[in-house]
């Protein structure tokens, strides 16, 4: 499979700190992640962490890094 086959998903959440929802897009060629994405809203950085299983996303997380 290659990268080609995967498209990037897009995932909305609230943001932990100022509650603005927020929209970034995931890369399902990348089993599991984990980093820092600025809320484009109070700049405060949200931990990111996700899972994909066979395409599928099965776990999504965005929390204060508090």
């Amino acid at each position: 499979m290659s990268l080609m086959d995967f498209e990037l998903k897009e995932q909305k959440f609230r943001c932990p700190y100022c509650t603005a929802e927020i929209t970034v897009l995931l890369d399902p060629s990348v089993p599991e992640q984990l980093y820092y994405e600025d809320c484009e809203v109070c700049c405060h950085a949200v931990e990111i962490s996700y899972a994909f299983s066979d395409g599928q996303l099965v776990y999504f997380q965005a929390s204060s890094e508090e």
